[in-house]
Parts: structure tokens; sequence; C-alpha cells
């Protein structure tokens, strides 16, 4: 199975080579990845920014314990969630299936009442962990399209969140950081590509009843 290779092939790239770079097709082909992401109702309440521009992200990676994947990678993934609970989400995703399954925007209302119901009585702590966890799954995709392509990627959350959302201007955007991935290729010097995987035997990890 060539995805088990994949996975058994990818790892947390310490070091990337800063003279490699992503070309146009194969981020096409990342981002369609993480747009077909699951999300819970499938609301997809974040956003992804892409960034590459150098000077930005020299910025990035002071807030970032001056990590050099933030620098050197091809490109930099940052996951944000939103922050508010603003129904019109809910309201706009209604229209989006109406458009794309050709149902009434009337019929879906029940469930997009549903939707809304069941957000509102989460607490703000509650809101905050259900938005920043629907950016781990979007995650996820990143990273399994990642390994197929061959190119590397370090899921990283040892960033400043404040920081970022003031660098980004997030916060003006009801947006908040959750979660950075750079992308690219590794370094030769990557000593980490070198060591085995270490995972908890399945007998330890599945248990089956």
């Amino acid at each position: 199975m060539k995805f088990i290779e994949n996975l058994e092939w990818r790892y947390a790239t310490k070091k990337f080579d800063p003279t490699q770079k992503v070309n146009t097709s194969d981020l096409e082909k990342l981002q369609r990845a993480v747009q077909l992401s699951a999300s819970s109702y499938g609301l997809q309440l974040y956003k992804i920014l892409v960034i590459e521009d150098p000077e930005l992200r020299e910025r990035l990676k002071v807030a970032s314990w001056n990590q050099s994947q933030i620098t050197d990678a091809s490109h930099l993934f940052v996951f944000c969630n939103y922050t508010d609970r603003n129904e019109q989400h809910i309201d706009d995703y209604m229209q989006l299936v109406s458009e794309t399954q050709g149902t009434p925007v009337e019929d879906l209302k029940g469930y997009g009442d549903f939707i809304k119901q069941s957000l509102s009585g989460m607490t703000d702590l509650e809101w905050h962990n259900w938005a920043e966890k629907q950016t781990y799954l979007a995650l996820a995709n990143l990273l399994n399209a990642a390994a197929e392509l061959g190119i590397d990627a370090c899921p990283m959350e040892g960033f400043e969140p404040d920081k970022y959302n003031e660098i980004l201007g997030l916060g003006a955007l009801g947006l908040n950081a959750a979660l950075i991935a750079p992308i690219g290729y590794r370094s030769s010097e990557d000593h980490t590509q070198f060591r085995k995987k270490v995972r908890k035997p399945k007998e330890l990890l599945f248990e089956m009843i």
C-alpha cells in the first residue's frame, strides 16, 4: 500500500533546503487536498494563509522561537480558526450547499438552525477548543498529501499565536493562528531523517472489542 509507504517516509522535518521550492502545480494539489478535508458539519470554520514573503517570514521566525524551518522552507502554511460565532458563517454555508447540490436554500433551514443551536450551546472555552480542533483535521490532509508528492513538512505548535495574530493582522479578521506547517524539501544535513520512526506497538495502540 503506497499510502503506508508514504507515511513511513515522512517525518517532522527539522532542517529544510532553502534552495528548493515547491512548484505551482504541487502547491495547488496541496491546497486542493486541504480544501477537501473533513470538518464538523462541513463548515470549515478556518482560513489557511500560505506565506512566501521572506521579510514577513523573518518576523514570524522571531515569534516561532527562531526555528529555522519558518524561513528555510519553501512555503509556510498558517492554519487560522475563526474566533467569532457569527451565524453568517452557517448561512453562507447553507447557501453554498444550495448552489452546489441544487437544493432550495429554504429546504436547508432546519439543518442550519440545528447547527446554530448546537454551536450556541457551547461555552466560550468549548467554542475555542472546538474551533481550533478543526484546523488539525485540515493539517492532516496537508501532511498526507505532501507525503504522497514527496514534499516534506513540519507540523508545529511551537510558536506564539498572539504575536502571529498581531504580525498578520488576524484579530481584525476574526481569526486566530492555531497551527503552522512549513513545507519544502529536507536538507541532507537534517540528521533527523535517518532516525527510525518510533510508534507504539499495534497491540498497545488498538483494542478489538
